[in-house]
């Protein structure tokens, strides 16, 4: 880690995870494995972004606590990057093993618990949803094949989907440290 902590993917210790290093990891780990257009590669730390924002679209009663769940939920792609969909389910409960060490490990470092069912279900529909803007504007998919893939669209107002631009890596790291900043308990 740029921090100079060395962190143990079979037992990650939360005091060895830094939000500096997630920004910095997230904003350099390609989603879409760059097949995206444009001089910059669409970042998961901006995946992260967009998914806290369609969140609280859907929800807006989400407190900060629930927004840093939306905002981390990709965090162990800092360490171990964005491995595709395919490759993890080729691979199963190893890889799914290690993610989850790597989030609670987060968790516990950032103060929150395991989410309860309905923040979960938040997450996962917020990803899928970020997901179809991403595919749609970003990947090249028609409507219809991103609905097959990642379900129906939603109706965001302008300044979400707007999240779905590549934006230059320290742009990207600055934004996502800036959003933690305001989700995190003073």
């Amino acid at each position: 880690m740029l921090s100079g902590r060395r962190l143990d993917l079979l037992d990650p210790a939360p005091g060895d995870i830094e939000i500096a290093d997630i920004a910095h990891g997230l904003a350099r780990v390609a989603r879409w494995n760059g097949q995206t257009r444009g001089p910059h590669v669409f970042s998961v730390a901006q995946h992260s972004l967009l998914v806290e924002a369609v969140g609280r679209h859907l929800e807006p009663g989400c407190t900060d606590r629930d927004g840093l769940e939306l905002l981390l939920h990709d965090a162990p792609e800092y360490v171990v990057g964005d491995i595709i969909s395919p490759l993890k389910a080729a691979i199963g409960d190893a890889y799914r093993g290690v993610e989850l060490r790597l989030l609670a490990a987060v968790r516990r470092r950032f103060g929150l618990t395991a989410p309860s069912p309905a923040l979960a279900r938040l997450v996962k529909r917020a990803d899928r949803i970020a997901a179809h803007v991403e595919a749609v504007r970003l990947a090249g998919f028609a409507h219809e094949e991103a609905e097959r893939y990642f379900g129906p669209s939603v109706d965001l107002p302008a300044p979400v989907p707007a999240l779905a631009e590549p934006w230059p890596t320290a742009e990207a790291e600055a934004r996502f440290l800036a959003r933690f900043a305001a989700l995190s308990p003073p």
